[in-house]
């Protein structure tokens, strides 16, 4: 037999190029990052649950160092004790994230979470969010609690400002990491991006139910501006044109609040 033939065994070189590993550089999917369901998962815990058991623990030493004569649960209702402990812990899992994406992946953070800042369209992005405040006007289609736990952070100056800083700067910062950067990829990739988007803002809008006293028309409000936020995301690819969407929605919320309460006049 002719060793010419064309089922003659390849030569070493060839066979040493065949079983090579390839060089093969780690890159995040062109539309949804690479984390699981699983990662997501216990983000979300971190973000969301822990901090229900840490507050009493902060609490308990507020009350221990200020407060003697309060129990414990009405001075974890204050507003400054329950922003403080919340802006330290995001800044926890902040870091945790952080360390989590580039510790795995040696990659930029900012580039796996798609954060894509909007340099020439940003500007367009602001009336959007300021117009999705006219979402509140459906509250007069439902019965809304006379008293819900979100307006005692609007009781005082002081609380009202420091709500107001929290709800423009880490409080939509952190929120649009999670629900548009780690949750939204991850059932996008999976269910595509229609359910991504249904997901994510029912997610959304559920996670802030107790802050509304589970008000469900003011949760329909909160979904209906996820639902906007996630789709900003999933067109335009970018966490960051989110994010400017969530600051213009927070701000006018904050300032007309403010206004409401007479807070700017005093």
């Amino acid at each position: 037999m002719s060793s010419n033939a064309p089922w003659s065994e390849p030569s070493s070189e060839a066979g040493t190029r065949s079983i090579a590993p390839p060089q093969v550089e780690i890159h995040p999917p062109a539309e949804n990052p690479p984390w699981s369901g699983g990662d997501v998962v216990r983000i979300a815990l971190l973000m969301f649950v822990i901090p229900y058991c840490l507050l009493p623990l902060v609490a308990i030493v507020v009350q221990k160092l200020f407060y003697g004569s309060l129990p414990w649960i009405l001075v974890a209702q204050k507003p400054w004790v329950a922003l403080s402990t919340q802006f330290a812990w995001y800044a926890v899992v902040a870091a945790y994230m952080i360390s989590f994406v580039e510790g795995t992946w040696h990659q930029s953070f900012w580039t796996m979470i798609r954060w894509n800042w909007p340099t020439n369209y940003w500007p367009a992005m602001v009336p959007i969010g300021i117009l999705l405040v006219f979402l509140q006007s459906l509250e007069r289609f439902f019965n809304i609690p006379k008293h819900i736990p979100m307006e005692e952070f609007l009781s005082t100056p002081i609380a009202a400002a420091l709500t107001g800083i929290f709800a423009v700067t880490f409080g939509p910062l952190m929120e649009e990491l999670f629900f548009r950067g780690f949750l939204y990829p991850v059932i996008a990739r999976r269910f595509g991006m229609v359910i991504g988007v249904l997901t994510t803002a029912t997610a959304f809008g559920l996670i802030h139910a107790a802050q509304l006293a589970f008000a469900w028309g003011l949760v329909l409000i909160i979904f209906l501006v996820g639902l906007v936020l996630t789709i900003v995301r999933a067109r335009t690819g970018s966490v960051g044109a989110s994010f400017v969407v969530h600051v213009a929605y927070n701000s006018t919320l904050v300032v007309l609040g403010l206004i409401a309460s007479q807070h700017l006049a005093k």
